[in-house]
């Protein structure tokens, strides 16, 4: 009447040692680590969007340099990378990019600061400063 199942389920059990209460279990360093990787890799995506709309070395540096932080946190795989999106890009659009990873890079910061990650934490603050100071909160001096 029917067919025999002759491969095996992908619906199997999680290993029992890697779960607790049914649920896979990972460390608190493990989910900052996953935090801050998806930090990262948004403020990757918005500089990729205004390297665009106002390119410059700066923001291609900064792009190589989050990459490979996140590649670092992920195990050595890239990041995905969104095509950065077509369309107007006038003074405020770029403001509201910079006011964006500003924000991103805050809460990177926050993260690799309880992590004790001080290479993505330095990278982070600076490139906090960085839209800072393309935002004019700082005093350029």
């Amino acid at each position: 009447m029917y067919e025999p199942i002759r491969t095996p389920s992908v619906h199997t059990m999680a290993d029992p040692a890697k779960t607790e209460g049914g649920f896979p279990r990972r460390s608190r360093e493990e989910e900052l680590d996953n935090r801050l990787a998806g930090h990262l890799t948004a403020l990757l995506t918005v500089t990729d969007e205004l390297r665009v709309f106002a390119p410059s070395a700066e923001l291609d540096e900064a792009a190589q340099r989050l990459e490979a932080q996140v590649a670092r946190l992920c195990g050595g795989r890239a990041p995905l990378r969104a095509t950065p999106s077509a369309g107007a890009g006038g003074d405020s659009r770029v403001a509201a990019l910079h006011q964006r990873a500003h924000t991103l890079a805050g809460q990177a910061l926050v993260v690799a600061t309880s992590r004790s990650n001080t290479e993505a934490a330095g990278l982070a603050a600076e490139r906090m400063e960085a839209h800072a100071r393309a935002l004019g909160l700082t005093e350029v001096g």
